[in-house]
């Protein structure tokens, strides 16, 4: 077996962990910091620094592997896991997980994650530790075969290698202006998330939101390159229903009302509502994207709460529940699931959004890069963090290599041939 030993260092996350019910019910933001009292369990304030745990696989050649493991913002909502303990998730992975992947053959990517993943006492291991062991199983195989992570992908995916590129998405935090501006600077594909995650940020009737979509596109006018034009995504965590209600009908009327205003760009509306329950979302947003396209609407919905597993994926795509899923890496697990979410997708004629969390590492962050090129999702996140230009250059530069090395080797296959 290649697999000699395993390593555990605790990290740090990008950005934090959040009580998303604490700042829904109205908690204050004070500078960096929210005012009030936790609400979601685990929590002990509202924000909490994002912590990390790495894991590193140490192969027989001496070389040592890593993938890191970590929650995402808003932990703990949405049906997703509870908030990440570095000691709980430690304790976890050394008592099952090291014992399991000291007897998997590495070089063998899908099977090694199908034994590793197994149940333990009856129950699904935690997402995050499935995110975590499965990149570094990836870079392992990627080592062992002399390959790149997406190469692996590709092979056991029976994929053809990728020739294009991925569209990036970039997330503002709080930080909107000077975060938009650097993504028209730097002509980010989709952008701006613009966290839409409170009352205020969305304002009565959501006029606060429509006047922030309509200064979006107009200064992209305004900066942006001749000929640049990205496709404009808004995160509104469910305050157009939490505003206006849950009345499918209205929820669609507002999207085109705002689609209206900005009729010479591809809307994305990420999160409008939250239903309450998976079910309760799949029928309310079947709905919504029908009156959507019977209108013929520029606007496009975004699922994420309510949809984190991957058969919660197959769930809204087979439905068409949406127009476009985040495949939401840490909640999904297996970064190996997450190549799966893409095709099913795909499969389902629905779009593929590989996305994840600002909590990520720059490692985390590289491995979704080679699942989202490999299956040719329809975009990725930029990650991790809230700064723009850190999780662009990670992801755009990581993707860049990637691609010049395909190319590299097709070419020397074709001199060969």
């Amino acid at each position: 077996m290649q697999i000699k030993d395993v390593v555990l260092a605790p990290g740090n996350g990008a950005f934090f962990y959040d009580d998303q019910a604490a700042i829904r019910g109205g908690a204050t933001l004070n500078s960096l910091i929210y005012l009030g009292e936790p609400i979601t369990p685990g929590f002990t304030s509202i924000r909490v620094p994002a912590s990390s745990l790495s894991i590193g696989l140490s192969l027989t050649d001496g070389t040592v592997v890593w993938g890191d493991m970590m929650g995402v913002q808003y932990s703990g909502a949405g049906g997703r896991d509870p908030l990440f303990e570095t000691a709980q998730i430690s304790d976890l992975t050394s008592r099952v997980m090291v014992p399991r992947l000291l007897d998997v053959d590495a070089s063998l990517y899908l099977d090694a994650c199908a034994k590793v993943f197994e149940p333990f006492e009856h129950q699904r291991l935690p997402m995050a530790v499935e995110y975590g062991v499965s990149q570094a199983l990836l870079r392992a195989a990627a080592h062992l075969e002399r390959m790149t992570m997406a190469e692996i992908i590709c092979a056991e995916f029976d994929l053809p290698l990728p020739k294009c590129r991925v569209p990036i998405y970039c997330q503002s935090g709080d930080a909107r202006e000077i975060n938009v501006d650097k993504m028209i600077l730097k002509a980010v594909d989709v952008l701006p998330h613009g966290l839409i995650n409170s009352r205020q940020k969305f304002g009565v009737d959501g006029q606060t939101f429509m006047g922030f979509v309509k200064w979006v596109a107009t200064r992209t006018r305004e900066i942006g390159r001749p000929g640049y034009h990205p496709v404009l995504h808004f995160d509104v965590y469910g305050w157009i229903g939490q505003e206006i209600g849950l009345e499918p009908q209205r929820i669609a009327d507002f999207i085109c009302k705002v689609a209206d205003t900005v009729p010479d760009f591809t809307l994305n509306v990420e999160c409008p509502a939250d239903f309450g329950s998976t079910q309760a979302q799949i029928e309310n947003y079947a709905k919504i994207v029908s009156i959507l396209d019977n209108r013929g609407s520029s606007a496009r919905i975004v699922v994420d709460e309510r949809c984190n597993t991957l058969e919660d994926i197959r769930l809204f795509a087979e439905a068409k529940a949406t127009h476009l899923v985040q495949i939401k890496t840490p909640d999904v697990g297996s970064i190996a699931d997450t190549a799966r979410a893409v095709l099913l997708c795909k499969a389902n004629k629905v779009g593929a959004y590989v996305g994840g969390s600002c909590t990520e590492t720059d490692l985390s962050a590289q491995a979704s890069v080679h699942v989202s090129v490999a299956t040719q999702a329809d975009m990725m996140l930029a990650k991790p963090g809230m700064g723009v230009d850190e999780a662009f250059s990670i992801v755009g530069n990581e993707q860049n290599r990637l691609l010049a090395m395909l190319n590299r080797r097709r070419a020397q296959a074709e001199n060969v041939g």
